[in-house]
This record gives C-alpha cells, sequence and structure tokens, in this order.
C-alpha cells in the first residue's frame, strides 16, 4: 500500500439527512483518526432538504471529507456505487447517516479485516432498537438467506460493514440501486465461498423519518433474494418448489393408480416436474461453467 492510499474509505450516503449530517461526520472523523491515513464520502443523492449545504459546510471544516454529487435521488445502492469508483482505497467501508449504527465500532471492524474479504456489524448486540413490524418479515428472509447460502447469516442487511472494493466490483452487474445493495452483496459474497465474518454491534434509533416502507420494501428484497438466488445458487432456491412437485406428483399417480385411470392432471404435474428439474439443473450447470 502507498503512502499516499487511504487505509480506508468511509461511504456515507445522505438523502434527507440534514438532522444527521453532522453529528455523523464529526464523529467518523474523531473516531478513524486514530488510523491516521483515511477519506470519507459523503455521496449526496438529489436531497430535497438542506443537506447538500450542510454537507458542503462540513466539507469546509473537515480535509478528509469529499463530497458527491447526484444531482438527483438514484436510491441508496446507487449512492455507493458511486462511492466505491471514487473511493481511493480498497477498503471500503458504509455506514448510515441517521445516526443508527455505532460509528465506535467502525475501526474495529476495519482492523478484523485481516483475513477476511467482508466484516459486517451483525445488529445483534446488547442494545438493539429495532421495530416490531420489520423483524417479522425479516425472521422469514433470514431463513429464507439461510437456506440459500447453507449457513446462519446473523444479520443479512446490515448498513455497517468493510469489504474489499475488489471483492465488491464483481459484483457490481447484480447489485441493485436501491436499498436492497446490502442483502445482494452479502449473498453473492457467501455463495461465491468469500471470507465473511458477522460481529455484534449495537443499533439505535434513528434521527429523522425512516425512508423504509416496511410492506414494500420487504417485497422487494423477497424479489432480490430470489434473483440473486437464482443468479448464484438456482438449484438449491428451486430445490423445495421440485420437491413439493415431485410429490404431488408421486400422490397423485399412486391415486390413479389405485382408481385405474390416468388423469391428465397427473400428466401436468409430471410435466411441471421435470420441466422445473431440467430447468434448474440447467440453470445451476450453467451458473458453474461461468465460474470456471
Amino acid at each position: 500500500m502507498s503512502a499516499e492510499q487511504p487505509v480506508v474509505t468511509v461511504l456515507v450516503p445522505c438523502y434527507n439527512e440534514e438532522d444527521a449530517a453532522t453529528e455523523t461526520i464529526e464523529t467518523l472523523d474523531a473516531t478513524l483518526a486514530p488510523l491516521g491515513n483515511f477519506e470519507i464520502l459523503a455521496i449526496e443523492d438529489g436531497s430535497e432538504d438542506s443537506t447538500l449545504a450542510v454537507l458542503r459546510g462540513l466539507e469546509q471544516r473537515f480535509p478528509r471529507l469529499r463530497v458527491v454529487e447526484h444531482g438527483q435521488n438514484r436510491g441508496y445502492g446507487a449512492a455507493l456505487k458511486t462511492g466505491m469508483r471514487n473511493a481511493d482505497s480498497e477498503l471500503i467501508a458504509i455506514i448510515d447517516a441517521d445516526g443508527t449504527y455505532p460509528i465506535a465500532d467502525l475501526p474495529k471492524l476495519v482492523a478484523m479485516m485481516d483475513g477476511q474479504d467482508m466484516v459486517v456489524g451483525a445488529r445483534t448486540g446488547d442494545n438493539v432498537q429495532y421495530p416490531f413490524i420489520r423483524k417479522v418479515p425479516k425472521f422469514f428472509l433470514r431463513a429464507w438467506i439461510n437456506w440459500i447460502v447453507k449457513q446462519k447469516v446473523p444479520d443479512i442487511n446490515s448498513g455497517m460493514r468493510v469489504f474489499r472494493r475488489s471483492m465488491a466490483q464483481k459484483f457490481v452487474r447484480v447489485l441493485p440501486n436501491g436499498f436492497s445493495f446490502t442483502i445482494t452483496i452479502t449473498i453473492s459474497a457467501l455463495r461465491n465461498n468469500y471470507r465473511v465474518r458477522f460481529e455484534p454491534i449495537d443499533y439505535f434509533a434513528r434521527t429523522g423519518k425512516s425512508k423504509i416502507s416496511p410492506i414494500k420494501d420487504t417485497l422487494r428484497f423477497l424479489q432480490i433474494i430470489g434473483r440473486t438466488g437464482m443468479y448464484f445458487a438456482p438449484l438449491r432456491l428451486l430445490a423445495p418448489l421440485i420437491l413439493l412437485l415431485g410429490g404431488a406428483t408421486a400422490a397423485s399417480i399412486g391415486y390413479d393408480l389405485y382408481m385405474r385411470d390416468m388423469t391428465e392432471k397427473t400428466l401436468l404435474l409430471m410435466t411441471a416436474f421435470l420441466n422445473m428439474s431440467m430447468f434448474a439443473v440447467l440453470a445451476d450447470m450453467i451458473d458453474k461453467r461461468s465460474n470456471v
């Protein structure tokens, strides 16, 4: 690593964060000071309040801070992609600007990157303030992801993590522009056998109004998990459906044999079972071939 290259670049997506941006940047700068050479990139994502003016003022006070403007709102994931393109370091850290994550733990996560490709701050610490309405869907989403990646994932979409830019760039084509960026990079890294560590952290009530819509974003998460699963683990993703169709086909055949009458229902179930099985195997072969 050259002397000029920062140890880490911290990406802070900002959209309508005029109330929290100042405290976040001030705390980040003070907390990261022991690292020596670091940089903070605040990506202003077309805010409708005075976030940009606040960030420009902070840019004059903190030499390690750079502000990148989108001009219009493009989304959380798009802001992180912009940040990665403008970062000067191999290590990338991301954190929200709303005061929900423990910035004091960020240097610890950076230190844990030795021998790791990504360190995720898992919101499983002693002090986690999480709305119940978001806990219920996440329980099922986490179970689904655990099945896809074949291991237990304590936090599927934490917005505080450190990863290697070289790893993330390999998945840029599938990383979405919205809030599902973190879920997608988690699945992508685990399914491709990158070294991922989950470290417990606290999680606090946010400053300002939340931008998360529980129903809308849960449906979007389901779509992203399904798409990413099909991309990296099609056979495992479709296995439950194949087993269900296989069981229904076997039951229908057994009933038809008992009645001595082969019905169209059985033929349709058998066709669906065979088609789904061949599709899953073919998709899995294409996935394996593309990774050679």
